[in-house]
């Protein structure tokens, strides 16, 4: 999809690593300028060096508004515009049954990962709003809609994004702009192997066990790539997907289909 996105301004949370670098990387090779957004500054400036183009690094915990506000005001002045917002910030969260989970935990999740989506889209949404057009790609979890076991501040935050996703899609479709949401499965990386880690703690079997409850949910029997998840966040951006919005697209090698 090459140059699908030439000249566009594109800002990506979570840029430093994991899906978020993959996202920020596919963007630049589409042709877009790229604002790396995160709390690790070293790791943004390293995807901005990978990056084939321009992009700048732009540190700020997204669950913190004046932070956000201080990111908007930045790209805006050193980049003119924002074209695309990509929601793609987030942690993973304990893992243990609901009544074991402390409050603290709870809200940290919930705040990180869908306080971090609203104020990021509340910040960056006037300056599409007054040119009228745009669009914004959340980044959920298929894990939104099955059971991941002891999970379930992750699992409920993940659905959660997707209520904000179709609702802000009605709100903002008058002023041009679109909104949606990637549900990504089971994604190669760090991130899933400590995930299955913990998963073969909490339920009391081998890690290769619980790697193997994960891939067979797939009728591809395997997990997904980032690239792909990349891939369709481009598209999702993109004029390819002009009447496209309000919808949760499952990148998930089959885990979940609906």
């Amino acid at each position: 999809m090459t140059e699908a996105l030439g000249g566009a301004v594109a800002v990506v949370t979570g840029a430093g690593k994991g899906i978020g670098r993959h996202i920020a990387l596919a963007f630049a090779n589409a042709g877009a300028t790229v604002a790396a957004v995160g709390r690790d500054v070293a790791a943004l400036e390293e995807t901005c060096e990978l990056i084939a183009g321009r992009a700048i690094a732009v540190r700020a915990d997204i669950s913190d508004a004046e932070q956000v506000d201080a990111m908007a005001r930045r790209v805006r002045e050193e980049l003119g515009r924002v074209d695309v917002l990509v929601c793609n910030s987030g942690i993973a969260g304990p893992t243990a049954p609901l009544w074991e989970i402390a409050p603290a935990d709870w809200e940290e999740v919930l705040t990180v990962n869908v306080t971090g989506a609203f104020l990021c889209c509340r910040a960056l949404l006037p300056a599409m709003i007054d040119r009228r057009g745009g669009s914004i790609v959340v980044i959920g979890s298929v894990s939104g809609k099955r059971p991941l076991h002891g999970r379930t501040p992750y699992t409920t935050s993940k659905l959660a994004l997707v209520g904000l996703v179709r609702t802000l899609a009605w709100e903002v479709g008058a002023h041009g702009i679109r909104v949606n949401l990637i549900s990504p499965g089971y994604v190669a990386g760090p991130r899933i192997e400590r995930v299955i880690a913990a998963q073969a703690q909490a339920l009391g079997v081998e890690p290769e066990e619980a790697l193997a409850r994960f891939t067979s949910a797939s009728p591809l029997g395997g997990l997904t790539a980032p690239q792909d998840v990349a891939s369709c966040a481009v598209f999702l951006a993109s004029p390819a997907a002009a009447s496209v919005t309000g919808e949760d697209l499952n990148v998930s090698a089959g885990v979940a289909m609906y």
